[in-house]
């Protein structure tokens, strides 16, 4: 079946000498594979430039849909991004979080609007100058598409379980977080992007709260694996 839609970059690999296996993320049928042959010959079609992490593509592609690689027929981009390639911060975060949307979407993920909040998110960190605290609410928000947003009744609660993703004045068995931690978290539920360098965060709170928004993951997908970039997104705001 012949498909035209955007697509998402979310992971690559060499195959071969001179060969790639692209995972993309497409609006119109969620994670697809493919074989992009000859990707690093100067004759190739498709350059693996192209597929860098979470580049918006326009895609033309043929899909199976029998669980193999798909092949591509035309790639475009949709969106230059003007501001990352040149931003050392910027590009650290599309890599972390692209390893964060590897490990979170599944094979048979089609949400229209994750796709969507995706590239409102990306367009956004690529048009905006204040980012240090992007990748947090990137990720809060990120759970409400993938099933396990916070309860947002608050109600005064002492504590947040992490496993129920929810609030509580009672301990429970579950793992929680409560005082200083729990502020933090609290701190952001109801931010938006436009508002969210209102949080007065230094490197330390800030590594904190990704540590909690790791964990959460960790607790609520199934064989999530903690992102080999985060070291380094870490000391870019040390």
């Amino acid at each position: 079946m012949i498909v035209s839609t955007k697509a998402i970059v979310i992971h690559t690999f060499k195959f071969g000498d001179t060969s790639l296996i692209v995972k993309l993320y497409t609006q119109t049928d969620g994670i697809k594979s493919y074989l992009i042959k000859g990707a690093f010959s100067h004759k190739s079609k498709f350059k693996a430039a192209y597929f860098q992490p979470l580049n918006l593509l326009d895609i033309e592609a043929s899909h199976n849909n029998r669980g193999t690689l798909n092949s591509l027929k035309e790639v475009r981009v949709h969106y230059h991004y003007q501001t990352i390639p040149t931003n050392i911060v910027k590009q650290t975060i599309l890599i972390f979080l692209a390893e964060i949307l590897n490990s979170s979407l599944v094979e048979a993920e089609n949400q229209e609007t994750l796709f969507e909040y995706l590239i409102t998110a990306l367009t956004w960190l690529d048009t905006h100058d204040k980012t240090s605290n992007f990748h947090l609410l990137f990720l809060l928000n990120l759970s409400k598409y993938l099933g396990f947003y916070p309860e947002t009744k608050m109600n005064g609660a002492n504590f947040f379980d992490l496993s129920e993703g929810k609030f509580s004045n009672n301990l429970t068995i579950g793992e929680v977080i409560n005082n200083d931690d729990l502020k933090l978290f609290k701190s952001l539920l109801g931010t938006n992007f436009d508002s969210i360098e209102q949080l007065k965060l230094n490197s330390q709170i800030r590594q904190q709260l990704l540590n909690i928004l790791i964990h959460y993951y960790e607790i609520h997908i199934s064989g999530f694996k903690k992102p080999k970039s985060l070291p380094i997104l870490k000391s870019i705001f040390e």
